[in-house]
């Protein structure tokens, strides 16, 4: 594709082209005289006027107009000496002769000009289509979906490829530097062409972060062009372009650059803050999420120890030692629940901070279900788990901790809304047909089970589900522990009564052994 060229590197160009023009005229003014002149006495005076045309011809279409006039001078030159009598002289006698000479010239310089005419035309309407093309790439790219950081590489690069100025850098405000107290501190965003050098950005800094006024500016440094990049008459960058000299039909496709970039570097700046503004809305959310967990599920547990500790320090109250055993294993159980309400806020924060980190072994589905109701302390009365499993069933690759947590979170959630004289059941079992070893493990109960509508926004932080339970965070967490290590996690529809919550985990990978 053709680059629209800085001035200077288009008066070499053309002088090259007209050099190469004249020669070609000339070469082909001498090749056509010395094939014709063997015949010259058979040939009419039409014949020679009517060939010599073609070296001219050629000059232009390889150098423009100057080679035109050279060819038409020489074949006017050479028609007359060796052409017409008499020969050799540049004498004409007869006014036939002079006619010929006449239309000669003017047919050459006539068409000379038609075709350098033409062909200044054709380059012309190249031109206006290469700029109409790098124009729409430019704003396709604009309008795609691009980062700040590879749409400001992007517009340098389609710079720095169309005008071929030895680079190209985009400068914008540098926010960091102003909230550390600089004022109106500039940067270098991206660049193209050679690296600049320090001198380079010290130059393109030297200004200090002054406001420009709209359009071309023709810098101290010479052969520097800088254009200010302004939305709504608010700068928002500028464009300095070095070692380059610009036409004006060149400037005017530099500004209208300009404006793209502007208008682009302004959209893109927009939805970054968009963006911040979304994040810091989740993170408020989020907050507010955590602060419902302190006043809710916290507030249980803390009342509780409270009120047994106020029967506990009475003194005017005479307990009975049965009494006294009960209050104490109030306080005991109330703060493993705390303790544990804490601990799901801790990884809810790990998890939101992208810190989590599995540590998997080979763990007994008994192993994990002994963890997960020693987590659980003495919330769950003895004999109301039951736990079904095959006696083949594989060993559980996993992180012991965070399942342990898993199925410990899944328990009380049970055991929160099912009554207190049901069964809760625990199962596990091998998931057929699978492409790697899978464990699918269940836990039922005998609660209100759960809305078809709510059985995803139970996994949600805090949700509330129809059965008047609340979920808090421990089948949020559970959720995300469960994904981490491949798996998924979902209520079962097909349960008749109560709720069945249903998750899988990777199973310990057989090796085969050599015998």
């Amino acid at each position: 594709m053709t680059q629209v060229r800085p001035s200077g590197l288009l008066t070499r160009e053309t002088y090259q082209r007209t050099a190469l023009g004249i020669a070609v005229t000339v070469v082909g003014l001498a090749a056509l005289l010395a094939v014709l002149l063997p015949f010259r006495s058979h040939l009419s005076i039409a014949i020679p006027a009517l060939v010599f045309v073609l070296p001219a011809l050629m000059g232009v279409i390889v150098g423009g107009i100057v080679p035109g006039v050279v060819g038409a001078f020489g074949g006017f030159l050479l028609y007359d000496i060796f052409f017409l009598p008499p020969y050799n002289t540049l004498t004409v006698r007869s006014p036939q002769n002079w006619t010929a000479l006449a239309v000669y010239a003017v047919v050459v310089l006539v068409v000379s000009q038609v075709v350098a005419k033409l062909r200044s035309t054709r380059e012309e309407a190249e031109r206006r289509t290469e700029e109409s093309e790098r124009l729409f790439e430019l704003s396709q790219a604009l309008i795609g979906d691009l980062t700040l950081s590879q749409l400001l590489k992007h517009m340098v690069a389609t710079v720095q490829s169309v005008f071929a100025p030895r680079w190209t850098a985009l400068v914008l405000p540098d926010e960091d530097a102003s909230d550390r107290g600089a004022v109106t501190a500039l940067r270098v965003a991206a660049s193209a062409g050679q690296p600049l050098t320090d001198g380079d950005i010290a130059s393109v800094m030297s200004g200090g972060g002054k406001a420009r006024s709209l359009g071309l500016l023709e810098d101290a440094s010479p052969r520097r062009v800088s254009v200010a990049l302004v939305v709504s008459h608010r700068p928002v960058g500028m464009l300095v372009l070095q070692d380059v000299q610009l036409v004006e039909r060149e400037r005017s496709l530099l500004g209208t650059f300009a404006n793209q970039a502007a208008l682009a570097v302004d959209r893109a700046q927009l939805s970054e803050q968009a963006l911040r503004a979304r994040l810091l809305e989740e993170i408020d959310r989020w907050r507010r999420a955590l602060m419902g967990a302190a006043s809710h599920d916290l507030r249980t547990p803390l009342a509780s120890i409270k009120t047994a500790v106020s029967s506990l320090r009475q003194a005017d109250t005479h307990l009975r030692p049965e009494d006294r055993s009960e209050l104490l294993e109030l306080i005991e159980l109330q703060s493993d629940r705390l303790s544990r309400l804490v601990t799901n806020l801790l990884d809810m924060t790990r998890i939101e901070a992208g810190a989590l980190e599995l540590r998997p072994v080979a763990v007994g589905f008994d192993e994990l279900v002994d963890e997960a109701l020693a987590s659980l302390g003495g919330n769950m009365a003895p004999g109301r788990i039951t736990v079904d499993a095959p006696a083949d069933l594989p060993l559980l690759r996993l992180d012991h901790v965070l399942m342990g947590q898993v199925l410990a979170n899944v328990l009380e959630n049970a055991e929160r809304i099912s009554p207190a004289d049901s069964v809760i059941r625990v199962a596990a079992r091998t998931v057929p047909g699978s492409a790697a070893r899978t464990v699918e493990v269940s836990v039922s109960d005998d609660g209100p089970g759960i809305p078809r509508d709510e059985r995803e926004r139970v996994f949600e932080m805090f949700s509330q589900n129809g059965g008047g339970g609340r979920a808090g965070l421990g089948l949020a967490i559970a959720k995300a522990f469960v994904e981490a290590h491949g798996g998924r996690i979902w209520i079962d529809p097909d349960v008749d009564h109560g709720a069945r919550i249903v998750f899988t985990v990777p199973a310990e990978t057989l090796v085969a052994t050599a015998v």
